[in-house]
């Protein structure tokens, strides 16, 4: 993808996260969970299978790709271990995330999650930072046969909030993510440090942060400032390269 031009400005209405590595940081917990369960069944992980096999990655693929010879069964209870370790983890919010999910809402954007989790883990995880009842539409792995790379999560998530892909922001940490996204033709911000930040807009992101405390929340300007009246929130990173501007409903603000 080319370099952005200092200033560049997508207008969009509606906002989507993902919830791995952008809402909570999961990614200690994920990690920990794999190394564990797959070593008592007699495996060791490196490192460097942990970011081929895990990260990005749904646990059906991640499991056969660890133990390409064992049983569809046995595979299965593998993930349905590491599942549970996950579950039931503590989560902390990424620096930043509860906070600019919530102005949102209260704003009136449209706000949908779009994540390869699950409801048990989902409920855990949002329960913990406060964010469970900030979502207007959830879509979980087990809502869309074919998970991220696939367009088909965040084609779900626009549908379910009545907005066009083209006119919704999605923030994503990781390149099957942002593939995910762009596919479906939304205007995607990538959620990682420098390294990781650049294989993101690489994959198709407009900008990396490496949280949300690296982006400039607008207060609700334009037309926003008469009571009742239509506005925008704008979002920009902190080196001015990319201003995303959200529409803010009569009811927002």
């Amino acid at each position: 993808m080319q370099p952005q031009a200092a200033g560049t400005r997508y207008e969009v209405e509606a906002v989507v996260f993902d919830m791995d590595g952008v809402l909570i940081d999961s990614r200690p917990v994920i990690e920990e969970a794999w190394r564990s369960v797959v070593r008592r069944h007699g495996r060791v992980l490196a490192d460097p299978e942990i970011e081929e096999y895990v990260h990005g990655r749904t646990g059906d693929q991640t499991v056969r790709l660890i133990f390409p010879h064992h049983s569809d069964a046995e595979r299965k209870a593998i993930w349905a271990e590491v599942d549970t370790v996950e579950e039931e983890a503590p989560y902390r919010a990424v620096p930043g995330a509860d906070r600019l999910a919530t102005r949102l809402r209260q704003a009136g954007v449209p706000v949908g999650l779009a994540t390869s989790s699950w409801t048990r883990k989902i409920d855990n995880a949002l329960g913990g930072i406060g964010l469970l009842d900030v979502f207007r539409v959830r879509v979980t792995r087990d809502d869309v046969e074919r998970g991220k790379p696939h367009p088909d999560p965040y084609l779900s998530a626009c549908r379910g909030l009545g907005v066009r892909p083209q006119r919704t922001l999605v923030f994503e940490d990781s390149v099957s993510g942002v593939r995910s996204a762009v596919a479906a033709g939304a205007v995607c911000v990538g959620i990682g440090g420098i390294g990781e930040g650049r294989a993101l807009v690489e994959a198709g992101a407009v900008v990396a942060v490496p949280d949300f405390t690296a982006l400039v929340v607008g207060e609700v300007g334009g037309a926003g400032g008469a009571a009742g009246a239509a506005g925008t929130i704008t979002l920009t990173d902190l080196d001015g390269l990319v201003t995303v501007a959200l529409t803010v409903g009569p009811d927002g603000g």
